[in-house]
């Protein structure tokens, strides 16, 4: 029996889908007494640290867990629950962590992008069976803004390097936490999982090499999910948007089973665009949270999911905030939400006020579950002008000239899936929305949309020029070597396509192989 604890914050499905494949049967923690009687705790978390503390004070948890970390039980911390152990963070200075290991929790200081999200390695700091029939070349899956600085180096059990080194997880007797997410880190993390589980498992020496870690480029598949004529959800796709082909929705799969492939083929996330959403109250759109659910037991890399991550009030009068939304994506099994339309009016009530309400979508997902769970998903179209004082937005030489020869243009946002254009840029919208505390860019280029010419590269440098926040690129990938140029001429963090793998002219692995040994990714 492994107990779970659950602070009340985060996709917890996934960590127990993954204890169930290994086998195990888990029963949550209801009342400080669980803990007490647990054999094997497992905690994980993610988002704000403060948040964190607070709940579990307010639970009566903090006692009793400190009993069972100093009676040196068996225990797994993941993600924020490894912060958790020390005494203090930097993310929330006024409330003190458990304080079972001497140290602190420090915000990134790096000029690389933050959060730290994607595919990261590990360097052994001691033995331990957690690396057992591991090769010390795998990569495991990071998602945070903070990492910890213990102040006992024999604590230490793996580094990571992101700009410098930084310790990724510890170890101290029977107690183990991770820094990195081992449930959604494919078979690499199931294998660490099962080793914790066992104590059969030979004590061993990771050979994990030497230099310095190194992040993967990450290889997006993006799954357009909407009912069909008849009634059926199904993975579609559009030209510019456009799903239907003679009169019909494009069915091109169906979504559970597809993201599944993509695991296997190597994807190192799954995305879920509900593409009906603003049409539907996503609280009573079962069918989406089913497929979520189904997924997030066979898929073991993080899933996002858009579509209606929004403020609503139902046909009965009762008001649902964004946050409520999320929460039910999260429970379901996402591990990011994307917010698209939303943002685009957000940023502009900002813009006309001068202020953040702080109770915007963006805000209030980001204050509960951290920066690295908010997404914004914008979708720009070019327009051309002929100088660069024509327009108030920022504007970019292009080397695309325009329709009457314009050497200029600039990106404005659109909503409505495309449908509507506002007075607003890509570039200005993703640098408000990082102010507001998003952690990714998914950026899209309705131009590019089902062209199979490249990725719009001027778009991304712009873009990833303006803010510190990873982005991904999106849009236009037809083969293996659009995406070796979006990663070698932009700072892109990680490149999304869909169409070219639903209809299989390029499989995931084709592309990982094209980029291996010029792009750093990673490999099963």
């Amino acid at each position: 029996m492994i107990t779970l604890l659950d602070y009340g914050a985060g996709n917890v499905r996934s960590v127990i889908n993954a204890l169930e494949r290994l086998g195990e049967t888990v029963a949550q923690v209801s009342s400080p007494a669980d803990i007490d009687r647990a054999e094997r705790l497992v905690f994980p978390g993610v988002g704000n640290f403060g948040t964190m503390m607070r709940s579990l004070n307010d639970q009566g948890l903090v006692e009793p867990l400190l009993r069972y970390l100093h009676a040196g039980r068996p225990f797994f911390g993941i993600c924020i629950a490894l912060q958790a152990l020390f005494e203090s963070s930097e993310e929330a200075p006024d409330v003190p962590g458990l304080g079972f290991l001497p140290g602190r929790v420090r915000r990134f200081r790096t000029e690389l992008a933050v959060p730290h999200i994607g595919w990261n390695g590990i360097r052994a700091a001691q033995p331990s069976r957690l690396f057992n029939s591991l090769s010390g070349q795998e990569k495991f899956y990071f998602v945070h803004s903070y990492h910890v600085e213990p102040e006992n180096r024999a604590d230490v059990l793996t580094s990571t390097d992101y700009g410098y080194e930084f310790v990724s997880s510890i170890q101290r007797g029977n107690v183990v936490a991770t820094q990195f997410h081992p449930e959604k880190s494919g078979k690499a993390g199931l294998q660490l999982i099962e080793n914790f589980l066992s104590s059969s498992r030979e004590v061993v020496e990771l050979r994990s090499c030497p230099q310095p870690t190194q992040l993967a480029a990450r290889i997006i598949a993006c799954l357009d999910v909407r009912s069909n004529e008849q009634g059926d959800l199904v993975v579609t796709k559009g030209d510019q948007y456009d799903v239907r082909e003679q009169g019909q929705v494009r069915n091109l799969g169906k979504p559970v089973q597809l993201a599944q492939d993509y695991y296997e083929q190597g994807a190192d996330e799954i995305t879920f665009l509900n593409i009906t959403a603003f049409r539907a109250f996503p609280l009573e759109d079962m069918p989406m949270m089913e497929v979520l659910r189904e997924t997030s037991k066979q898929v073991f890399v993080p899933l996002t999911i858009g579509g209606g991550i929004r403020d609503f009030t139902d046909c009965k009068g009762t008001f649902h905030s964004a946050l409520d939304v999320a929460s039910e994506y999260f429970r379901s099994g996402a591990d990011k939400v994307s917010i698209g339309s939303d943002a685009v009016l957000i940023v502009e009530q900002v813009l006309a006020t001068g202020r953040a309400t702080g109770m915007s979508s963006i805000e209030q997902i980001a204050r509960v579950y951290g920066n690295q769970a908010v997404v914004i998903s914008v979708d720009p179209r070019r327009v051309y002008v002929n100088s660069p004082d024509a327009v108030r937005h920022p504007v970019i030489a292009t080397a695309f000239p325009g329709p009457n020869g314009e050497q200029y243009c600039w990106y404005q946002c659109t909503i409505k899936g495309g449908r509507e254009g506002r007075d607003l840029d890509a570039v200005t919208l993703a640098k408000v929305c990082e102010q507001l505390g998003a952690g990714e860019i998914l950026l899209n280029c309705i131009d590019r949309d089902g062209t199979n010419s490249g990725f719009d590269l001027e778009l991304i440098n712009a873009v990833k020029q303006a803010v510190r926040i990873p982005v991904i690129a999106s849009s236009g990938a037809g083969c293996a070597a659009h995406f070796l140029e979006v990663f070698q001429i932009t700072k892109a963090d990680a490149a999304l396509a869909a169409g070219i793998f639903h209809r299989k002219e390029v499989p995931i692995s084709e592309v990982k192989d094209f980029l291996q040994g010029t792009i750093e990714v990673r490999q099963d």
